[in-house]
């Protein structure tokens, strides 16, 4: 298991979660490294042991099912974190050292073990119990109030931001931190990452606007959250959407000329009085053809410019199949691995697999002998 990628040779095991635990868990394995994933033994025996081939964040690794709550389970995961470089858990505060797979527990075993945590709101705190969710983290970052268009409720971005830009993408950042880091120290360590923590990091360029006094706290009226006319989406003929992006001088000019709006001045390009007028002229302007048309009129201009495109669309777009952007796993399609190496090409190691699917196997090439693996089965610590 595990690819030719940059984390070949390391060895992680991913204790049940979702979300950005996932997440994490799949980028560790498009870059190479063999992750197994622990998954519950109850998912196994309950028959809710099915997962999707198009399941893009359960790809590349091996599953076991292990029963957490069983002493000899609990054994099964003390073994594993011994024989791992990391181990990645997303459980409420407390839970792990309740269960016996906390970072004392396994670092007892394994000094060399970086371990991993992911919360939503932080392992202390007095939110540090509640349950919550990515829009929740936003929301008490500071990040979701400045997300919207002006005059109407806040915009959910998916759960891209919280979760996996500053849940998992950053757990996945401190762990290889750890690892640079234990080469030099010959130790492991614990790795906090929250997703409140770096929803607030990720804003941070925002605070620091607001700070000086150059950030509106109303909605959809600043230069980067669609207060601007030269930075915004707007809508066509057809009822799609084309994005402009047209901040720097230069770009702008050209838009104006491309757009043919000469009486407009690129010189008054900042004049914040002047947006919400040229906003409207703009989304009249744009009604008047297709996204196709605007995609005919405006390519090969230095614009900043693009279609507004669907999943499906997306995968089709002649620049993402050049690049190989989407591969297919098994007829499925999947995002590529990324970010791209040059000597050591990340890659997808395999398909999404049902819960327990490799548990006699894995296992066994991660030391355990038939006996013990039998025994294991038949006392319902394995699955």
């Amino acid at each position: 298991m595990g690819s030719a990628g940059p984390l070949r040779g390391i060895r992680v095991v991913e204790l049940p979660s979702i979300g950005p635990i996932q997440f994490a868990g799949m980028m560790l394995s498009d870059l190479g490294a063999e992750v197994l994933r622990v998954d519950r033994a109850a998912d196994v025996t309950g028959g809710s042991a099915f997962v999707s081939p198009y399941s893009v964040v359960d790809r590349g690794r091996r599953s076991i099912g292990v029963d957490l709550k069983h002493p000899d389970g609990v054994g099964v995961v003390l073994d594993l974190a011994a024989r791992a470089d990391v181990l990645i858990e997303g459980m409420r505060p407390g839970v792990a050292e309740r269960l016996g797979v906390g970072p004392d527990g396994c670092r007892a075993r394994n000094e060399r073990l970086v371990y991993g945590r992911m919360t939503g709101w932080g392992r202390h705190g007095p939110l540090a119990q509640d349950p919550g969710h990515d829009v929740n983290y936003l929301s008490i970052a500071g990040v979701l109030h400045h997300i919207g268009n002006a005059g109407a409720p806040p915009t959910i971005p998916l759960n891209l931001v919280a979760d996996f830009g500053a849940g998992g993408m950053l757990l996945v950042t401190g762990i290889l931190a750890a690892l640079v880091e234990r080469a030099t120290s010959n130790e492991g360590q614990v790795v906090d990452a929250a997703m409140v923590d770096g929803s607030a990091l990720v804003m941070g360029i925002f605070f620091g606007l607001d700070a000086m006094g150059y950030w509106h706290p109303e909605r959809g009226t600043n230069l980067l959250d669609g207060g601007a006319h030269f930075y915004n989406v707007y809508e066509t003929a057809d009822c799609r959407h084309v994005s402009i992006a047209s901040y720097e001088p230069k770009f702008y000019a050209e838009l104006l000329r491309v757009l043919e709006l000469h009486d407009l001045d690129p010189a008054d390009q900042m004049d914040e009085s002047q947006w919400p007028a040229l906003k409207l002229r703009l989304a009249e302007l744009f009604r008047t053809r297709t996204q196709a048309a605007w995609v005919e009129a405006l390519a090969g201009h230095e614009i900043c410019f693009a279609p507004v495109l669907t999943m499906g669309e997306a995968r089709a777009h002649p620049h993402n199949v050049a690049r190989g952007v989407f591969a297919d796993v098994d007829g499925a399609p999947h995002p590529s691995p990324a970010p791209r190496f040059d000597r050591t090409p990340g890659a997808i190691a395999r398909a999404p697999v049902a819960p327990g699917t490799d548990t006699d196997d894995a296992l066994a090439d991660w030391g355990f002998d038939a006996d013990r693996i039998g025994t294991l089965r038949d006392r319902g610590a394995v699955a």
